[in-house]
């Protein structure tokens, strides 16, 4: 429930949603939301960062759920923390941008797909993700993933998942898996 100016509640949206930890789900999770919000008609844009060019199993679910779009920025390279690459700054600053450009239209969720990851690696800058979450429009829902959350924008939000990694196939060699983890 959203309280409004006058400290009522109400039901509509308008909700920050904080999704980090070490541990696999937090994609899938924003995804799940996504999808239920989907189901009930509502229009949602997930913009991944750091994730353009694989062949991520969502981007072909979501050619089946109306209303609901997914667009990448990034390369199909990790990037390396300690050494980014200038490309690496031009994709996360296009997504941030391409973000100030759909903010205001009309999205139900918009999903900020391993933002806490991009703002991690100071390929932009905290303080410009904090500005834009607290200036945006009072009914959209917006959802936070990635590992390395922030405490500033944790602090904002009316949600915070935490999602930890206590066992996982990586550990015993296995490779992400085609389905599962992509």
């Amino acid at each position: 429930m959203i309280k409004d100016s006058k400290g009522t509640t109400s039901s509509s949206l308008g909700c920050l949603h904080m999704i980090t930890g070490d541990g696999k789900g937090k994609t899938t999770s924003a995804l799940g939301i996504a999808l239920r919000a989907a189901g009930h008609g509502f229009k949602i844009l997930m913009i991944q960062f750091m994730k353009k060019g694989w062949n991520y199993g969502e981007l072909k679910a979501v050619e089946l759920v109306p209303n609901f779009k997914i667009v990448q920025f990034g390369t199909p390279d990790f990037v390396d923390k300690n050494n980014p690459l200038e490309i690496d700054f031009q994709e996360a600053r296009a997504g941030l941008n391409f973000f100030k450009d759909e903010i205001d239209k009309s999205w139900d969720i918009i999903i900020l797909d391993e933002i806490n990851v991009v703002i991690d690696y100071q390929l932009i800058p905290e303080q410009e993700i904090i500005i834009l979450l607290r200036t945006k429009p009072k009914n959209l829902e917006v959802i936070l993933t990635g590992r390395y959350a922030r405490k500033a924008i944790i602090d904002l939000c009316d949600y915070y998942t935490k999602v930890d990694s206590i066992k996982h196939p990586y550990q015993q060699g296995i490779i992400a898996r085609k389905g599962v983890e992509f």
